[in-house]
Order: structure tokens, then sequence, then C-alpha cells
């Protein structure tokens, strides 16, 4: 089992560049584009903000492969990218067709893009048809992922696209294209209370799953805390994605874990801690 994580966390501490080759010495076999700040959302203004990161530039694409160069002088390679959200904002919407360049030119084969909250499979799939063709050309395939809604009165997540069995598989159905696959996001789905798992999720999308975001939390708050350390039990996941005959990477998605415990100075060590965590994952997915 190859494990990846994401990079925009170390980078956060780092840079990307830095960010990649920790991940390589850290043992990783690979790594998670974040692309998002091709186009960046800052979710308190709710507008689309400057940064003047590479990625938001007309040169992103020489950026990547810089990137793309250490990772292959460290002998890692890109598993997949994460897009640009929410996309119900025109000019993220705008940016996802440069989110898929960036991901065939890193190397990577899925493009995780996020489906509108708020949006039916049908609506959707709209926009999913609207990329495919152009994803298709760059040899990408593009991934939704199940998402959450905030509900203020209960203090609770609740349901959005993709949030449960049924969603996730109606929106994959409405598409109807094997480049459209299914990435499960293992802390949104045990977000959802009693009604939805992960485990149950894992057995209703079957080999449609290709692709993980992996990390934890309390079962009740989007944590993105490093595995094993909070409240979600790893063991029947692991034994659901045997069950199923998984055959993608298990990717890290803790972005909240290195800034939370670690600085620039450490950031390697945060980068070994999140590869044992995941490859104690692994080990459980493999029997060891």
């Amino acid at each position: 089992m190859k494990i990846s994580t994401e990079t925009a966390s170390l980078a956060g501490l780092v840079g990307e560049r830095k960010a990649v080759e920790y991940i390589a010495k850290a043992g990783f076999d690979a790594y998670d584009l974040t692309l998002t700040a091709i186009c960046s959302f800052d979710f308190k203004t709710r507008t689309v903000k400057e940064t003047g990161h590479p990625l938001s530039g007309p040169n992103r694409l020489a950026f990547v492969r810089e990137l793309k160069k250490i990772a292959d002088d460290m002998g890692i390679v890109c598993n997949q990218s994460h897009a640009p959200f929410p996309v119900g904002v025109p000019q993220i919407r705008d940016s996802l067709k440069s989110a898929i360049e960036c991901t065939a030119e890193a190397g990577g084969k899925i493009c995780i893009i996020h489906p509108d909250n708020n949006k039916g499979p049908e609506e959707n799939a709209e926009m999913y048809f609207e990329l495919l063709p152009f994803a298709k050309e760059c040899g990408v395939k593009i991934a939704t992922e199940n998402m959450w809604n905030w509900d203020k009165e209960i203090n609770r997540a609740k349901f959005a696209a993709c949030a449960t069995a049924e969603s996730f598989n109606a929106h994959l159905d409405a598409v109807n294209d094997p480049y459209l696959i299914a990435c499960l996001d293992i802390g949104h789905a045990e977000m959802m209370g009693d009604e939805v798992s992960a485990v149950q999720m894992i057995h209703a999308l079957g080999d449609r799953l290709q692709a993980l975001h992996i990390h934890d939390n309390d079962r009740w708050h989007d944590s993105h805390q490093i595995p094993f350390s909070m409240d979600i039990a790893f063991e029947p996941i692991a034994k659901a994605l045997k069950d199923i005959n998984y055959s993608g990477e298990f990717t890290l998605e803790c972005c909240n874990y290195a800034a939370k415990y670690y600085t620039a100075e450490t950031a390697l060590d945060a980068a070994i801690a999140l590869k044992d965590a995941v490859r104690r994952l692994a080990d459980m997915f493999e029997g060891r």
C-alpha cells in the first residue's frame, strides 16, 4: 500500500518546495498537491483573495514543474491533487481547469473537485460534464467528495452533496463516466452521526472508491488531525477497505496537524509523525 499526504500543511510552515522534500525524506511514497492557492477563498469575508502565491499567477505550470523535479530527484510522485473550493463561487469554478492542468503537469492521475454542497446530483453533474473532456485530454480523473454543512441550531454537521452513500452514488450515476470517481473523506463521513459511517460508505461505493482523504476527529467537528489521535476507529475502516479490494493509495489530509504542534524548524518531525500514523493504518489494511 502506497502512502501519501497533502502538501498544504507542511507548506504553511516551510513552503511547497521544502514540503515536497520533507514528505520524501519522511518516507512517503507520494504527495497530494494542494492547488487551492490557484484561487484562494476567504471563508470569513466570503470573497476571493489575492495571495501572490506562485500557483495564482501566469507561471503556475513552471512552479509545478519545479515541484515535480524535486519529487523526481527525491524518488516520490504526485498521486493526486486538490482543486480550489467552494465551486459555487464563479472565480473558483473558472479555475478548475487550471487545477486539472497543474495536476497533469505534476504527474498526478486524480484531481479532487468538490461538488457544490447545496446542489443535487443532476446540477453538480453539469459542472463535471463541462470539465471531463479537458480532464480526459490531460489524462486526469476527477474525484468528487462527500461534503457537510453545519446546522447551527443543533450544533452538528448536516446533509450536503455526497454526504450519504445514496447521495454519493447518485452523483456518480448522474455522470456515469469512468473518469469521475469517488474520494471518500473519512473524517467527513464520521462527522455525520449515527446514520453515516466511513465503513458504510466504503462498502456502498465499492470499486468506485479510488481515492481517500484520511484524518481523525471527535466524530463531531472537522478537526483534520493525525490518525489515532482522536475518536475515529480506524481498524474497521482498514478492514472495510480490504473487503472491497481497495487499490488506491492511503492519502492523509491532516491539514490542521502540523500548524498546531510544529514549527518551521520541526516540520520534518511533523512529516515523520504523519508517515508513521498512515503506515500504521496501511499495515492494518495489509494484515500486519
